[in-house]
């Protein structure tokens, strides 16, 4: 199954190491593969450094593919972490 969703990023460091871990942490919970996009780039939703190249920051929107048996449920926990501005990891 493949799914899709975005998140507006709402915290005001963006997507900076702390965040960055949450969001792998959280991917690595799920056995589905996660691409992350924003604007043009597209990285691994697994990779810390993959993630932090993306160099997002307050306002920028990201979009995430997963794909997997579990896809759903990682989609939806990844946008719920973004739209709670990574609480817990300013």
């Amino acid at each position: 199954m493949r799914v899709e969703g975005e998140a507006v990023i709402c915290n005001e460091s963006g997507l900076h190491a702390r965040p960055c871990h949450a969001m792998v942490a959280l991917a690595l919970e799920h056995a589905s593969g996660l691409q992350v996009s924003c604007g043009e780039r597209e990285v691994n939703g697994k990779s810390i450094l993959e993630l932090m190249t993306l160099g997002a920051s307050k306002g920028m929107t990201l979009s995430f593919c997963a794909e997997g048996s579990d896809a759903e449920a990682l989609v939806a926990a990844v946008v719920s972490l973004v739209e709670s501005g990574f609480s817990g990891t300013s």
